[in-house]
C-alpha cells in the first residue's frame, strides 16, 4: 500500500514528512517524494528506491515551508522512476495519490487536446493537470476540486497542495482510506493513523466518498453529495503501534476494507492502462512454449490457484493442474520438463509449499512465485517472483492476500494467453479494463457491510452452512466456508452447486443456511436451477448475484445481496469480499477471538 502525508504546520514541514513516510515503509514501495508551498510556490524533491536517496536530495537541496506532503510508491501507472514518483505537479497543484484512476487515459486525451503537456506515464499526473483546468477557468481551489472529483473514476485517496496558497490543503478519498490529523494550530492527512503518530493522537476518519479542506486551525469536510458534514474526532493510540487498526474494531476488518487499495495497488503494477496489456517481470523462459502448468499452494491460497486454473484453461487454453501442496509430493507426480511450476503464498515460509517447490525444481520445472514477502525463502528460490503488493497481514484468516493474488493470477494468465496467441488486442484491452475498474467495484460490495451484519445474526444461529458455486465461482464457494469454519467454528462446507444432488442435499432443512455465489453469465441459469432444489426442501438460501440475477430468481431466497455487475472473469475477486464480511460479522455475533481464532497461525512453517 502506498503512503500518504501531509502536513499544514508551525515549523518546517519536510522533517516531519520524512517521519511519517519512515513510518509507513513497512507497507513496501519503490520510490518517495516531498512537495512543500513556500512564499506562494511550490516546490518538490523525489528519489526512485528508498527513503536514503529522497533524504540524500533533501540534504544536497533543502526544502523550506511549512505545509507540505509526501508520498511513499509502489508503481503502477509507470515504471518506478524518480520522473513518476509523486507529488505530481502541474504549474499551479501538486499532488499525491494511491489508488487507480480508471478513466485517466480518456482524461489525458482531453487534457492534451486543450495544449496541457504532461511528462509522466501515470495517473496521477492527470489529476494535477485536471484540477488545473478548471482553476484556469477562473474556479476557486475548493470548486476546482469540488470538479475535478466528479470526473474522477476508479478508487483513490488524494492529497493536494496550489500554488499561491500557503496554509491550504485539499484531501478526498473514494476506496482507499484517508484520516485528518487534528494538531495545536496544525492540521495533518495521512492514509493512516500510523503515518501522523509523532504528530498527533486526535484523528477523524473519513468516510467512503469524503473529500476534505484543511487550513492550519479546522477541517472542513464534505460528503461525496458535496453537503458539509461533521465526523467524529476519535483518540487513537497509533503512536506506540507499527500497525494500527484504526477505527476498526478487528484487524481482519480493517483488511477487508483495505482491498481496493491493495488490489489497485496490486494490479496497477502489473497493466499498462494505456497499451491495454499485461506486462510481467523478464522471465528466462518463454511462457508461449510452457506445455503445462502446475499450480501449488495451501489453505486459502490453494483456492486462489482453483480460480487461475479456470482462468488459464479458458483464456490462455494451456492444460492446468492444482494440487494441495501437503499431498503433492506424495503423489509422484509426473511433471514434463519446461513446464511451470506456479506457487503461491502470503508468507513465502510455508513448509509444505516449499518442499513442493523443491520436488518441482528437481524435477526440470520453471519456478514461479506469487508472494505477499519478497524477501522470503520461497522468493529467494523462484525463477521469477509476482508480488502481490498486500501490505502486511495481520489477522490470521487472508483476505486482502486471497483478493491480491487473484489479481496478479489474473495478470498472469491474460499475459500467458496473449504471448500464446489466444487473445486479440482488443480482447486483451478489454480484459485488462475489467481488471482496472475492479477496486472501484469492490468499493462498492463494501457497501453491503451492514446488511451482511444483518445476516450475520442469523447465521450466527446456524449449526452448518453450506456455500454453492459454478464455474471460477466454486472456489469462492470453498473459500467462503473455509472462513466461516477458521474464525466462527461453525461447520461449513462449499460445493460445485452441480453436485448437491449427487449427496449434500441430504443435509438441506430450514435450519441450513446457503450461500449461493452466481453472478449473471454463462453458468447462472445452471446454478440457480441447483439453487431452486435447495429451496423446495425449504432449505435457507442467501442469493449473492448482480441486479439482472437478482431480478431473475431472488423472489424465492430467503435474503439477497445485490453485487456490482462486473466482467465474469473478475467476478471471483470481487464476490470475495461478501463471503468474508459475512464469516467476520458471524464471528463477531459469536464472540469469538476473530484475528487470533484457536487453533491457527498465520504462517504454517512445519510439516
Amino acid at each position: 500500500m502506498c503512503g500518504i502525508i501531509g502536513i499544514i504546520g508551525t515549523e518546517a514541514a519536510t522533517p516531519r514528512l520524512m517521519e511519517g513516510l519512515k513510518r509507513l515503509e513497512y507497507r513496501g514501495y519503490d520510490s518517495a517524494g516531498v512537495a512543500t508551498v513556500h512564499q506562494g510556490r511550490i516546490d518538490r524533491r523525489r528519489a526512485e528506491g528508498k527513503l536514503a536517496n529522497l533524504d540524500a536530495a533533501l540534504a544536497e537541496e533543502a526544502l523550506p515551508g511549512t505545509t507540505g506532503i509526501g508520498h511513499t510508491r509502489w508503481a503502477t501507472h509507470g515504471a518506478p522512476t524518480e520522473n513518476n514518483a509523486h507529488p505530481h505537479v502541474s504549474d499551479k497543484v501538486a499532488v499525491v495519490h494511491n489508488g487507480i484512476i480508471e478513466n485517466f487515459k480518456a482524461l489525458r486525451d482531453e487534457l492534451t487536446e486543450k495544449g496541457h503537456t504532461l511528462q509522466t506515464e501515470t495517473d496521477t499526473e492527470v489529476v494535477a493537470h485536471l484540477i488545473t483546468d478548471y482553476l484556469n477557468g477562473a474556479n476557486d481551489p475548493r470548486d476546482a476540486v469540488r470538479q475535478t472529483l466528479k470526473r474522477l473514476e476508479g478508487a483513490f485517496a488524494l492529497a493536494i497542495l496550489f500554488e499561491g496558497h500557503e496554509g491550504l490543503m485539499y484531501g478526498a478519498r473514494r476506496g482507499s482510506p484517508l484520516v485528518v490529523g487534528h494538531g495545536d494550530g496544525e492540521m495533518y492527512l495521512g492514509s493512516d493513523a500510523i503515518a501522523l503518530a509523532t504528530l498527533t493522537n486526535r484523528i477523524t476518519y473519513l468516510d467512503e466518498g469524503d473529500w476534505v479542506e484543511l487550513t492550519g486551525d479546522a477541517a472542513i469536510v464534505f460528503d461525496e453529495n458535496d453537503k458539509e458534514i461533521i465526523r467524529p474526532l476519535s483518540v487513537t493510540q497509533a503512536t506506540g503501534a507499527l500497525i494500527d487498526k484504526g477505527n476498526y474494531r478487528h484487524f481482519m476488518l480493517k483488511e477487508i476494507f483495505e482491498q481496493p487499495t491493495v488490489v489497485g495497488q496490486t494490479l496497477g503494477t502489473y497493466i499498462d492502462p494505456l497499451a491495454g496489456k499485461v506486462e510481467l517481470p523478464a522471465m528466462d523462459f518463454d511462457l508461449a512454449r510452457v506445455p503445462k502448468i502446475t499450480i501449488i499452494a495451501c489453505g486459502t491460497s490453494f483456492y486462489a490457484g482453483m480460480v487461475a486454473k479456470y482462468w488459464f484453461e479458458r483464456i490462455a487454453r494451456v492444460a492446468v493442474d492444482v494440487d494441495i501442496a501437503s499431498e503433492f509430493r506424495y503423489r509422484d507426480a509426473i511433471l514434463e520438463p519446461g513446464g511451470l511450476a506456479v506457487f503461491i503464498s502470503q508468507s513465502g515460509e510455508t513448509a509444505d509449499t516449499l518442499a513442493a517447490l523443491k520436488y518441482c525444481r528437481e524435477n526440470g520445472q520453471h519456478i514461479l512465485s506469487v508472494v505477499n514477502v519478497e524477501e522470503s525463502s520461497m522468493a529467494r528460490e523462484s525463477d521469477v517472483i509476482l508480488p502481490t503488493h498486500a501490505g502486511p497481514e495481520i489477522g490470521v484468516a487472508s483476505t486482502k492476500a486471497f483478493t491480491c493474488q487473484l489479481a496478479v493470477l489474473a495478470a498472469l494468465a491474460i499475459a500467458t494467453a496473449a504471448v500464446r496467441g489466444r487473445l486479440g488486442d482488443n480482447r486483451e484491452a478489454s480484459l485488462c479494463q475489467a481488471l482496472t475498474e475492479v477496486p472501484a467495484r469492490m468499493a462498492d460490495a463494501l457497501n453491503h457491510d451492514e446488511a451482511l451484519q444483518e445476516l450475520a445474526r442469523e447465521m450466527a444461529k446456524a449449526r452448518d452452512v453450506l456455500y454453492l458455486g459454478r464455474g471460477a465461482d466454486y472456489p469462492i464457494a470453498l473459500e467462503g466456508a473455509l472462513k466461516l469454519k477458521e474464525i466462527s467454528y461453525i461447520h461449513a462446507e462449499g460445493y460445485a452447486a452441480g453436485e448437491m444432488k449427487h449427496g449434500p442435499i441430504a443435509l438441506i432443512d430450514e435450519a441450513v443456511p446457503i450461500i449461493v455465489i452466481a453472478p449473471s453469465g454463462p453458468l447462472f441459469d445452471k446454478t440457480v436451477s441447483n439453487m431452486q432444489e435447495v429451496i423446495a426442501r425449504k432449505g435457507k438460501v442467501i442469493l449473492m448475484s448482480d441486479h439482472k440475477g437478482i431480478a431473475e430468481q431472488g423472489a424465492g431466497a430467503f435474503a439477497t445481496i445485490e453485487m456490482p455487475d462486473v466482467n465474469e472473469i473478475v467476478a471471483p475477486m470481487l464476490y470475495a469480499i461478501p463471503v468474508q464480511l459475512l464469516a467476520y460479522h458471524t464471528a463477531v455475533e459469536k464472540g469469538t477471538d476473530v484475528d487470533q481464532p484457536r487453533n491457527l497461525a498465520k504462517s504454517v512453517t512445519v510439516e
